[in-house]
Parts: structure tokens; C-alpha cells; sequence
């Protein structure tokens, strides 16, 4: 047991996020290069980074899907996952943050914080997720370290702890100065980073790191009382617990640890990677998981134990070769080849039959999966994202927030061959990508296809393309209504029928009348009431439903009506129940055009993060677009609005909102209902 608790404590799982182009990929590449994963360094400006293993990452330059990969460094084992860093792919983000111990956060020194560094940030903070700073691209014409700490303080609302400054900058950055060991560091050109020295601290950058390093000590006193006590005492205060007071503090999240360099220039990596080891999290020092019993719908948690019932979250599917691999993380128990695991999510069991370590785009196959553990598993037929796995103790952890697609295109095959094919691919991107809805329109036979957002859905149809090799016609991005009704309406309506000169009979007699929004077509067969025997209710409704599919302004499905199934009559059993379906069908449709048809909007559930000086231009961008706001809440210098939006109303609104908040506002929409806007 002993010895299992010190594997733990030697495994390290994060996360790298950033914003687009901040460097993120480069700064992997370089950790799996000095960490011996790889022997030749992939320039993601080149396409040979190893973590976008994706054909179109290579074209684009950004990171689609978050690859994981294991490294090794000072004895510890560091699982990565690399996230990507566009707003559309935001679900991937949020997926891997929930498997996290650890994250770093990659800011350019140009840039500083981004739009999208406040996402992850944010959401980083629900998920409570540890995390160290690293400032990237210092050798870069316009680079200022300081400058990018200060942003952190007023942009995130965090507390930043230098504890490099560099040595030199744009051009001239040749290497950082230490302020825990107060020693200069820099990297040798010939080894391409790979080898580095202290050195002692130069003349010019003595007194800025007096300054800083006593700033350290400062930040570090309000961390912890003991420090407190040795700082103000004016006792010498060793490294051994400068580090473990910084780690104190970055786990339970009251500073950022924050180092620098170059990834690109090969300076900076390897102290990053000691910080990694030094300041993060074990899988033994983040909460025990927390999940619900089903049988009791009590909470309940499991420890980070080996000898505790296996608890794994399934994170992530890929379809590889026509097998499923799916991620999973493990958080208590272990697992291992050949054996049968509980499904919780969906109440069944799975046979795991191989478990692979992964790196970024190769496999190498083991037999077990411990806790703390990061895996493929091939096997599990059934299992999604957000599933949870145990053995013998039901308990399902939260399931990781979906978001709902928000923009639908139709799509067909250039050439009519392809379409069985097309069919199959959309069915494997679904699996892998939850986000990912596909429908077949059953009045115009189309295919739609609906996503996250616009660039969700065209790297869905380039992929299509070029891994598939099927050519696609893409149409323009569409809003699905509803159709209801306005007021009460009642029919009586016959259906006639003259097979071989019989006439066959039907009559039905209908009351309409709105329902609640929300609660669909109610059917309620009053003529049981009065003929408790009567056999036929069953085609009545079926021909009710059949006519709710069309409705009687643009052909939309009907909802939120209320039916009443007065009387009914038929002449002949034998076709009574074709007769009676028609006269329903028919009748249905005639009260509809009676009770005043309207049309139903989709209305969305939106919520905007914008920092507090954009909260006017905003509001009323979102009162232009009719929307309902619900609540407006405050956190420092962040505000989050929530509304209800017509779908119709927010088409570009991305581009928008960038426009009105310099970038620096994010928004999540998802459906939440169907109503009436004016002017529709």
C-alpha cells in the first residue's frame, strides 16, 4: 500500500490550455522532446507537431481534438492532454478540465490575456482546477513579461507569483533568472535547449530581481502563517520551503505560480516542467471524486485508492480503424484486461478486452490501468462521453455539461453513391463528438447537420471530405420552428371511401385547445368516457399524431395542443380503423386552420461573460435582438448576464459580441425552449 501511495504520489495529470496561437502546441512538443518522448521536434508551423496528428490541424495550425499523451520527468510521471484553443471546440476544453489534476495556462508575452485564455480561465475556476502560468513568445518584438503579469491580476482576478523574470527581451531574451535560488539560467543553442547552466545574475538585472524576489516573499507571507512569522522575524528562509509553501498555495488556489520563456527558441521549458512536478497536484492531494448513488440518489465519494471499487469516467470516443477507443480517467480501483465492467449511465456491463497508454499518435498496450491513470480502452461497445464505469458500487459522477447544437446546414453528396456512406461517417462523427447532432428532414429527404457553431460544422465537412473522400453540396445555415394554435377550435369531419361500389365510413369529432408551452400534443380520449368499450382510440391518435407533423402555416411540427376525442362512428369494422385514422387526420388539420395557427420561435438559453466596462453596449445589443434578460450577476471585475434569446435574432452574434467587447466577451448558448416573438 505504501509503495502504491508513492506511485500516486508521483503521477501528475494536466492540462495545457491558452489562446489561439499562443504558443500551446510548441510548448508540448518541446516538454515530449527534453522529456524523451520524441527525437525530432515538430514545428507546428512546419505541420509536423506530433500533437496535432489531425490532417487539417496540420493545414490550419490549431489544435481540434485534445490529444493525451504520458511523459517522464525527475522520476514523475506527467500525463498531458493538449486542449484546443478555439471558442467552437470549447466542449473539448470543458471535457478535459473535468479529468484534470492540474493545468498550465500558456499566455503569449506579446498579446498577454486573450479572449479565449478568460474562457478556459473561467471555466478552470468551476472545475476548481489548480494552475501555473506560463508566459510564452518573450523573444518576440513587442514582448513584455511584466506587462502580461499585470493583466493576469486585473483581467483574471488572480494572484500571479512570478518566480522568474527574464534575462534581456524581443531579441535580445537569452535566458531567466531564478528568484528562489536568485540564480541566472541559460540555454545552449548547440543542444537545441537541451542542455542548461546557472549562471551567476548579471549586474543589470541584480536590483529588478531584489525587487521581485522580495515581492515573492511578500505574496508568500499572506499564504501561510509560519512563513509569515519567519519573514517578519527576518530569518533565513530555505528553498525547501519557499517550494512546499508555493505548492500549499496553488492547491488550494489562492496564487499562480508563474515562469517564463520561449518554447519556440528552446528557453524555459525544462523549469516549467519542475514546476509541474513541484507545485501541482497528485492525484492524492485534489477532493476524492464526487458522484450520486442511483439506487439512494445520495451523494457519495471515492477515495484515491487502489484497493477502493473501480470509479473511471469515460471523457472521450474515437473511432480508429472501425474500433472505438475510449478515454477514460481512473480515480479509484484499477482495472485490467478481460474483465467485465458496470456500465452506471446506462445499466449494463462492457468487456474491456485492451488497455493502451497513449501517446499523442502511437499506442503501446498494458494490462492493468491503476488509479490515477489515463487510458484507451478498446472494448466498451456502448459506452459515451460522460459515462461512468465501476465494478460493483453504482455511483454516476456528474456528467461533463453538454452543450446543445445551435446551428443546423443540410448536406448531400456531390454524387448519389455516396450517400449510404455519408450516413455511416455522420453516425461515427456522432459518436465521437457529442456536440454533433444529424437529422433527416422527412418532408425534403435532406440531411442536417447541427454543431457548436460555424467552424465546428466546416471542419466537420472538410474532414468528411478529406478523410472520407466523399464530396459534399453544403447548404446555408438554417432555425428549425414549431407551429401551435391561438385559440380553441372544434370539427366534426367525415372520411369517405368507395371500394367496389361500398361506401366505407368514418366520422370523428375533435376539441382543440392551446396547451402549456412546453408540454407538447396532449391526446385525451373523452370517448371512453361515454363508450368505455370502444376499440378504435389507438388509429385516431395515430392519425392526429401523423397530421401534428405538418403544420398549417410553413409545414413545421405542431406542438403544445390539446386534443379531446369526443365521438367517433365508422359504418364497417373491417375498415374502421383506416377510415377512422383518415377522418382524424383530416379533421385535425381543418381545426388547426380554425384555432389560428402561429409560429414558435427556438428560444435559447444564453449566458454572456463580459468584463464589467462593456456591460452597457451589451445590454443593449441584447435588448435590440429581443431578448429577455433573466438575471445579471457580478464577479469582480467580471459580470454574467443570463437571457432568453430567439434563435433567429442571434445568427453572428459571435462576431458581434467580439466587435462590442474588444474581443474580450465569451457566451454559451444552448436550447431551452419553444415561444411566440413578435414580428416573426
Amino acid at each position: 500500500m505504501k509503495r502504491e501511495t508513492q506511485r500516486l504520489s508521483r503521477i501528475r495529470n494536466i492540462g495545457i490550455a491558452a489562446h489561439i496561437d499562443a504558443g500551446k502546441t510548441t510548448v508540448t512538443e518541446r516538454i515530449l522532446y527534453y522529456t524523451g518522448k520524441t527525437y525530432k521536434m515538430g514545428e507546428v508551423h512546419e505541420g509536423t507537431a506530433t500533437m496535432d496528428y489531425l490532417r487539417q490541424e496540420q493545414e490550419r495550425g490549431i489544435t481540434i481534438t485534445s490529444a493525451v499523451t504520458t511523459s517522464y520527468w525527475n522520476e514523475h510521471e506527467i500525463q498531458i492532454i493538449d486542449t484546443p484553443g478555439h471558442v467552437d471546440f470549447t466542449i473539448e476544453v470543458e471535457r478535459s478540465l473535468r479529468v484534470l489534476d492540474g493545468m498550465v495556462e500558456v499566455f503569449s508575452g506579446v498579446e498577454g490575456v486573450e479572449p479565449q485564455s478568460e474562457t478556459v480561465w473561467h471555466q478552470a475556476d468551476k472545475y476548481r482546477v489548480p494552475r501555473l502560468a506560463f508566459i510564452n513568445k518573450l523573444d518576440r518584438l513587442g514582448a513584455d513579461f511584466f506587462r502580461v503579469v499585470e493583466m493576469m491580476a486585473d483581467k483574471l482576478g488572480t494572484n500571479p507569483i512570478p518566480l522568474q523574470i527574464p534575462l534581456g527581451i524581443e531579441d535580445g531574451f537569452y535566458g531567466v533568472v531564478d528568484l528562489i535560488t536568485m540564480k541566472g539560467i541559460v540555454w545552449d543553442e548547440e543542444s537545441l535547449g537541451a542542455t542548461f547552466h546557472d549562471v551567476s545574475l548579471p549586474h543589470e538585472a541584480e536590483e529588478v530581481a531584489r525587487e521581485y524576489r522580495e515581492k515573492l516573499l511578500e505574496k508568500l507571507s499572506l499564504l501561510d502563517d509560519d512563513f509569515m512569522e519567519r519573514y517578519l522575524e527576518g530569518d533565513t528562509i530555505d528553498e525547501a520551503f519557499v517550494h512546499a509553501t508555493i505548492r500549499k498555495g496553488t492547491i488550494a488556489l489562492k496564487c499562480v505560480p508563474v515562469v517564463c520563456g520561449s518554447a519556440l527558441r528552446n528557453k524555459g521549458i525544462q523549469p516549467l516542467l519542475d514546476a509541474i512536478v513541484n507545485y501541482l497536484p497528485s492525484p492524492l492531494e485534489v477532493p476524492p471524486v464526487e458522484g450520486i448513488n442511483p439506487a439512494t440518489e445520495m451523494a457519495e465519494h471515492r477515495e484515491a485508492r487502489v484497493d477502493e471499487d473501480l470509479c473511471a469516467l469515460a471523457f472521450k470516443v474515437v473511432m480508429e480503424e472501425g474500433r472505438k477507443l475510449v478515454y477514460i480517467r481512473v480515480y479509484s480501483g484499477k482495472l485490467a484486461v478481460g474483465e467485465e465492467i458496470y456500465n452506471v449511465n446506462l445499466g449494463k456491463k462492457e468487456k474491456v478486452s485492451r488497455i493502451y497508454r497513449i501517446h499523442a499518435n502511437h499506442k503501446d498496450r498494458i494490462e492493468e490501468a491503476r488509479v490515477g491513470a489515463i487510458v484507451g480502452v478498446v472494448g466498451l461497445k456502448e459506452t459515451s462521453t460522460g459515462h461512468t464505469l465501476v465494478r460493483t458500487k453504482p455511483i454516476v459522477l456528474e456528467p461533463i455539461g453538454m452543450y446543445q447544437p445551435v446551428i443546423s446546414i443540410a448536406v448531400e453528396p456531390r454524387r448519389n453513391v455516396d450517400q449510404e456512406k455519408l450516413l455511416q461517417v455522420l453516425q461515427r462523427i456522432t459518436e465521437e463528438d457529442p456536440t454533433f447532432v444529424v437529422k433527416t428532414d422527412e418532408d425534403s429527404y435532406q440531411t442536417v447537420i447541427s454543431g457548436m457553431g460555424e467552424l465546428h460544422l466546416d471542419v466537420i465537412s472538410r474532414r468528411i471530405k478529406e478523410e472520407f473522400g466523399i464530396d459534399l453540396h453544403v447548404g446555408k445555415p438554417q432555425v428549425v420552428y414549431k407551429e401551435t394554435i391561438d385559440h380553441a377550435a372544434s370539427v366534426e369531419h367525415v372520411f369517405e371511401k368507395v371500394i367496389n361500389n361500398i361506401t366505407y365510413k368514418g366520422s370523428v369529432a375533435l376539441a382543440l385547445s392551446p396547451n402549456k408551452r412546453g408540454e407538447g400534443i396532449a391526446i385525451i380520449p373523452r370517448i371512453l368516457e361515454t363508450e368505455p368499450e370502444f376499440p378504435f382510440v389507438a388509429p385516431i391518435e395515430e392519425g392526429i399524431r401523423e397530421a401534428g407533423q405538418i403544420g398549417a402555416i410553413k409545414g413545421f411540427p405542431l406542438t403544445d395542443v390539446r386534443v379531446e376525442i369526443l365521438k367517433a362512428s365508422f359504418n364497417n369494422p373491417d375498415f374502421a380503423r383506416l377510415t377512422l385514422k383518415m377522418a382524424a387526420y383530416d379533421g385535425f388539420k381543418k381545426a388547426c386552420q380554425d384555432a389560428g395557427p402561429v409560429l414558435l420561435v427556438p428560444i435559447m438559453s444564453l449566458t454572456v461573460t463580459v468584463p464589467n466596462e462593456f456591460l452597457g453596449e451589451i445590454i443593449a445589443d441584447l435588448h435590440s435582438r429581443k431578448c429577455q434578460i433573466v438575471n445579471i450577476s457580478a464577479k469582480d471585475r467580471i459580470t454574467e448576464i443570463q437571457a432568453h434569446a430567439p434563435l433567429t435574432k442571434m445568427f453572428g452574434y459571435s462576431t458581434d459580441i467580439r466587435s462590442l467587447s474588444q474581443g474580450r466577451g465569451s457566451f454559451t448558448m444552448y436550447f431551452s425552449h419553444y415561444d411566440r416573438v413578435e414580428n416573426e
